[in-house]
C-alpha cells in the first residue's frame, strides 16, 4: 500500500513535490484538514486567480463524476488547480459508503492517467483499507493516514503551538491539560486560543486556569478511578486502569491525572478543615456538579496521614518512570496495587 508518514508528506510539500492524486484520512481530522489546506496553499502559492482554480465537492451531495471531470480542466492563467473531494466515505458497512463500486471503472480510469495540470485531494471521514475502492484509492494515489496522536506526541506538538502563542506553560499543567481534553488535536487547538486569550498579560498558563476555562472531555471521568481506588474496589479499579491504558494514555500522563486527583481531594481537605463551606470548595476545585457529592465524600473518608503517603508513593513512581526503572505501564500497575492496599 502507498501509505506515508505525515512526516514524509510534510518533507514533500516544502521540496515542492506535488502528486496528482492525495489521499488524507484518519481520526485525526483537524491534522488531515490542515494538510489538505496546506497542499492548496503550496500548489496555488503563485496563482493570482486562485479562486478559480480552487473547487470544492462534498461527496455527501454531489456525485464524483462531476468532480473527476472538474479535474481535467485546465486552470486559468496558472500551472496547476485543485480540485477537493470532501466527505468521503467507503466504510465497513457499503450502505454508507458514497464512492461505490459501480465507481470503478470511471475512478479506475481517472487514476491511471491523472490530468498533469491538477492535483486532486480525497478527504476521507471513514475508509475502511479491506475494502475494494479504498485499495484503489491507496494503491494509485499518495495516500496519509492521520491516526489519533499518543500522548508523547501530543506533548511536541502542543509544545511547538503554544509557542506559536506565544504563551508558557510547565510540563505538568501541559499533561494535565492533555489528560483533560483527549487526544484531539481540534480540541486542543480550541482550547489553546482560549488560554492564550485569557492569560494575557502573564502568558503563562497554570492548572488553576485550565480548572476554570477547560471541561473535560476523556470518557472516564477523572474521578472514577480515584474513587474506586479510595473504596478499595480492586476489580472496578484495575477494569478502568485497563481501559484507560487500552484507550492509548501514556502512563506518565495517567500518572499526572491521578496525582491532580489526589491533590484536589487535599485542598478541599483542608478548606473543610478551615470551615470552607461546599460553595467555597467549589469555587476553587472545578468539576462537574454531577461530581460534586462522591468529591465531598471522598474528601471527607480520607485520613490526611493517608494522602500523604499517597504523594510521596506517586512521587516515587513519577521518578522511577523518568529514570526507566521497569516499564512505565508496570510502574503505574504497581503503584495502583498499592494504593489499593493502603
Amino acid at each position: 500500500m502507498n501509505i506515508i508518514s505525515r512526516d514524509e508528506l510534510r518533507k514533500q510539500i516544502q521540496r515542492k513535490e506535488f502528486a496528482p492524486v492525495y489521499l488524507l484520512f484518519g481520526a485525526e481530522t483537524y491534522l488531515r484538514d490542515l494538510a489538505a489546506k496546506t497542499i492548496a496553499d503550496f500548489v496555488l502559492k503563485e496563482s493570482s486567480l486562485r479562486e478559480f482554480n480552487e473547487t470544492a465537492f462534498s461527496l455527501s451531495s454531489e456525485k464524483l463524476n462531476y468532480a473527476l471531470a472538474s479535474a481535467e480542466q485546465l486552470p486559468m492563467m496558472a500551472s496547476k488547480r485543485v480540485i477537493k473531494i470532501v466527505d468521503v466515505k467507503i466504510s465497513p458497512n457499503s450502505n454508507k459508503d458514497n464512492i461505490k463500486e459501480d465507481d470503478e471503472e470511471m475512478l479506475s480510469a481517472y487514476l491511471k492517467r491523472p490530468a498533469e495540470s491538477s492535483v486532486v485531494l480525497f478527504v476521507a471521514d471513514e475508509l475502511d483499507k479491506r475494502r475494494k475502492m479504498a485499495k484503489l484509492l491507496i494503491e494509485n494515489s499518495v495516500a496519509v493516514e492521520f491516526a489519533e496522536l499518543k500522548d508523547l506526541e501530543l506533548l511536541k506538538w502542543s509544545n511547538d503551538k503554544l509557542r506559536e502563542f506565544g504563551v508558557s506553560v510547565d510540563q505538568k499543567t501541559l499533561e494535565y491539560l492533555i489528560s483533560l481534553t483527549g487526544n484531539s488535536a481540534n480540541r486542543l487547538m480550541s482550547e489553546f486560543k482560549k488560554l492564550s486569550t485569557a492569560v494575557l498579560p502573564d502568558k503563562i498558563i497554570t492548572d488553576e486556569l485550565i480548572d476554570q476555562l477547560v471541561p473535560n472531555s476523556r470518557e472516564i471521568s477523572n474521578f472514577d478511578l480515584t474513587d474506586s481506588l479510595i473504596a478499595k474496589n480492586k476489580s472496578k479499579t484495575f477494569q478502568i486502569l485497563n481501559k484507560i491504558l487500552d484507550d492509548g494514555a501514556e502512563p506518565l500522563m495517567l500518572l499526572g491525572l491521578i496525582a491532580n486527583n489526589f491533590r484536589r481531594i487535599s485542598l478541599a481537605k483542608e478548606l473543610m478543615a478551615n470551615g470552607a463551606d461546599t460553595r467555597e470548595v467549589f469555587r476553587l476545585i472545578k468539576m462537574p456538579p454531577n461530581k460534586h457529592d462522591n468529591f465531598l465524600k471522598t474528601a471527607r473518608q480520607i485520613e490526611k496521614e493517608k494522602l500523604t503517603r499517597i504523594m510521596l508513593r506517586i512521587s516515587e513512581t513519577d521518578l522511577a518512570i523518568k529514570t526507566s526503572k521497569g516499564t512505565p505501564q508496570l510502574q503505574i500497575e504497581m503503584l495502583v496495587g498499592e494504593l489499593l492496599g493502603y
